[in-house]
């Protein structure tokens, strides 16, 4: 007889669609170890589904939106925080092409996000990417900085979109039609998408920028305003990719240039 220790390893081994066809003999086992690994499985097919139907839910809601043009989805990373870049993402994801967990992206693990990055980039029809450095949002704000990495975001495109579906806003300069979703990182497919898209964008970069700028803790904070970067800030100085305009309120140490 199959111990249990060799049924979750051949179980495991299988895709999780095909779980189902695997469940009648597990739950008929007279073994309760057996049993209960198949109540486990059961449920994870169970979330499986309600997965499937979410992406499936916000695939349709975006398309009702389109009316059957092509469409890039836009959303924007780092807007808060006291240092480093704001990014923007537009992304033209296949009608056919369900990745699922694409959600917004602050709802995902960051294991979670750099693996649906990589899918993103691999499946997507088209993915452009915008960034306005610090020293630009000093000079225009960081709404206006937002919007120009938006519009940078929409011309890397390879493949031109009819209409832009965006997170909460609609970007000036801009001749395409446009719909804003309140919350549209969760509620539509292709935002959620260039929503990760920004944030994996950035993340990489405050890594990077944590190696040339040590102290201030970038690879962990991401450039916000955590207790351990204002302490640093008080003691080191504010750095090249600090924003200027977003620590007045802060004592920062004066250094030497």
């Amino acid at each position: 007889m199959e111990s249990l220790k060799d049924i979750k390893i051949r179980i495991g081994l299988l895709p999780v669609e095909e779980w189902e066809y695997e469940l009648p003999a597990l739950f008929a086992d007279s073994r309760q170890g057996v049993r209960n690994f198949a109540v486990s499985c059961q449920k994870k097919l169970q979330k499986l589904e309600l997965e499937k139907n979410r992406i499936h839910a916000i695939q349709q809601f975006e398309q009702e939106l389109a009316g059957g043009r092509v469409f890039a989805g836009i959303d924007e990373a780092g807007r808060g925080p006291l240092a480093g870049p704001v990014v923007a993402g537009a992304v033209i994801m296949p009608v056919d092409c369900p990745l699922l967990y694409v959600n917004d992206s602050k709802k995902l693990s960051a294991a979670r996000r750099e693996e649906l990055f990589d899918q993103i980039m691999d499946e997507a029809e088209a993915v452009g990417i915008g960034i306005a450095s610090p020293g630009r949002i000093d000079e225009i704000n960081i709404l206006q900085a937002t919007y120009e990495a938006m519009r940078e975001a929409v011309s890397q495109l390879e493949t031109a979109p009819e209409m832009l579906i965006n997170d909460a806003v609609v970007i000036p300069g801009i001749s395409l039609p446009q719909k804003a979703v309140i919350k549209g990182d969760a509620k539509c497919y292709s935002i959620g998408a260039a929503s990760i898209i920004a944030k994996v964008t950035r993340d990489r970069m405050m890594r990077q920028y944590d190696t040339l700028y040590p102290g201030y803790g970038f690879a962990d904070n991401k450039g916000y305003g955590s207790a351990a970067h204002i302490a640093a800030l008080k003691t080191l100085g504010a750095c090249p990719i600090h924003r200027r305009s977003f620590i007045t309120h802060f004592e920062v140490a004066q250094v030497e240039e």
